[in-house]
């Protein structure tokens, strides 16, 4: 069954090959989507094509309405967002894929029945086709090659859909079995570097020792290190200094 998860839905018309189909399914699933509508597909309905295309996202294909034209496809929806790369001489507020999903997220929490058309691959959407929507979505493509592939398309619109409903994490790090380096066990490693460089004579002359130490702890400061890494910096230097104390035996 599909999810309760609000959310637009996807209609494909008057789509052209399976393998596309599958392609969409996968894509809408990958973002969480599971409601899909196939308009009057060219090679009938079901089509193996599509499955093996969809891979994990074959419930999605099991579960789409088939309707026999747009209408049908779009009795009970009360917005409707075409998605076309040409210019249309149709007045109609143009979006976005971003600002679309915005307004669709929106307009399905207050309630409305969203739906997003994709046209069939050879030409896209027709004009009366895009006459039947409320806006269109236009995606910021090169000028001398702006077609789409239909499941890159699909991919992008419920990408966005995504980034409006749900929490976006911009920027992470993979820890691993380590943690963040706290300043107290910074502040060891700095120490132990800057003694055993003294130590070394590295520090000079005597005048310009101040003012390296800082341009050497600002180096430390611009890396953020974890107590993994701070382990192995010890062990660097402690190994470094064996090894000049065993050269000079």
């Amino acid at each position: 069954m599909p999810t309760d998860r609000p959310q637009p839905h996807f209609v494909l018309v008057r789509p052209q090959m399976g393998e596309n189909i599958g392609g969409a399914a996968r894509a809408m699933w990958n973002f969480g989507l599971d409601r899909m509508r196939i308009v009057a597909p060219r090679d009938g309905w079901p089509n193996q094509k599509a499955v093996a295309m969809a891979s994990g996202a074959g419930r999605l294909l099991d579960e789409a309405v088939l309707a026999g034209d747009l209408s049908e496809a779009l009795g009970d929806c009360t917005y409707v967002f075409a998605t076309t790369a040409r210019p249309r001489e149709l007045t109609k507020p143009v979006f976005s894929p971003e600002s679309a999903m915005k307004k669709a997220a929106e307009m399905i929490a207050a309630g409305d029945k969203v739906a997003v058309l994709f046209g069939p691959e050879r030409a896209g959407l027709e004009n009366d086709d895009v006459a039947r929507a409320n806006a269109i979505i236009t995606v910021p493509v090169n000028p001398e090659f702006a077609s789409l592939n239909l499941a890159q398309c699909v991919l992008l619109t419920a990408y966005e859909w995504r980034r409006q409903t749900e929490e976006v994490q911009h920027e992470s790090y993979e820890l691993g079995k380590s943690d963040w380096a706290t300043g107290q066990e910074v502040e060891a490693l700095v120490k132990h570097y800057e003694d055993r460089l003294e130590e070394a004579g590295y520090f000079f002359p005597p005048e310009k020792a101040p003012g390296m130490k800082t341009v050497f702890r600002n180096l430390w400061s611009r890396m953020r290190l974890t107590r993994a890494d701070v382990q192995m910096l010890h062990g660097v230097m402690r190994q470094m200094v064996r090894w000049k104390d065993r050269s000079e035996d």
